[in-house]
């Protein structure tokens, strides 16, 4: 139901999570806490200053250890195209399918967007891995998804390998308690059953299927 509420700066906190997809296996990335012992998808706080898209990904990455991008598609949104864009509109998009809002304390409150991702193709990659470790194994964002590839396409790249799974990237200790796991879209949402999570996979499935059924028919 839609609210009115206000918060400062100082009694607000930010963040973004992420279903991650590796097309070519039709799977996604889910995460388990190994001592409360419960199934969820990556998500944190964005950094201050941080796009909640990028926070979403670098999210994804340090509680999974699989890299990813967001991944453009087709949803119903109420966000304004540019007005001074001379470019053809794209229908597909990398707005949050979720928006939660849950209160910290009687005072403070966590709004999270909760976006829809994929992992990376070999080439980007190696290519992150080698710049992370000449710059010291810092975090660095991956280019965004290709406007003019299509998803079949983009399979392809991945017909032949699974995407590499890093370890030891959680940021703290609570963290180094997280497990992840690559499984198929069914039985993640039967693990999240009965959580928002649950739908968050469920609708970024849906529309990556109706990008590629969107794509199949403007190729024919």
């Amino acid at each position: 139901m839609p609210t009115v509420a206000n918060f400062d700066s100082a009694h607000l906190t930010i963040g973004a999570g992420v279903a991650i997809f590796h097309l070519a296996t039709s799977r996604v990335v889910v995460c388990y806490h190994s001592k409360d012992r419960y199934w969820f998808l990556p998500k944190g706080r964005r950094d201050a200053g941080e796009d909640s898209g990028t926070g979403a990904e670098r999210e994804g990455f340090e509680e999974s250890g699989y890299r990813n991008r967001l991944l453009p598609i087709p949803m119903r949104h109420r966000q304004p195209q540019a007005h001074n864009s001379s470019a053809s509109v794209s229908p597909f998009v990398t707005e949050p399918v979720w928006t939660q809002l849950m209160p910290v304390t009687r005072s403070t409150q966590y709004m999270l967007f909760w976006y829809i991702a994929e992992t990376l193709p070999p080439d980007i990659e190696q290519a992150l891995s080698h710049k992370s470790e000449q710059e010291g194994d810092v975090y660095i964002a991956p280019p965004p998804f290709p406007k003019d590839m299509a998803l079949a396409a983009r399979m392809e790249l991945d017909k032949d390998s699974d995407p590499v799974k890093h370890e030891n990237t959680g940021v703290n200790e609570e963290e180094a308690l997280y497990e992840s796991y690559l499984i198929s879209v069914d039985e993640a949402q039967e693990i999240l059953k009965g959580t928002l999570m649950a739908d968050v996979v469920g609708i970024g499935w849906e529309a990556i299927q109706a990008r590629i059924e969107l794509e199949n028919n403007k190729s024919t």
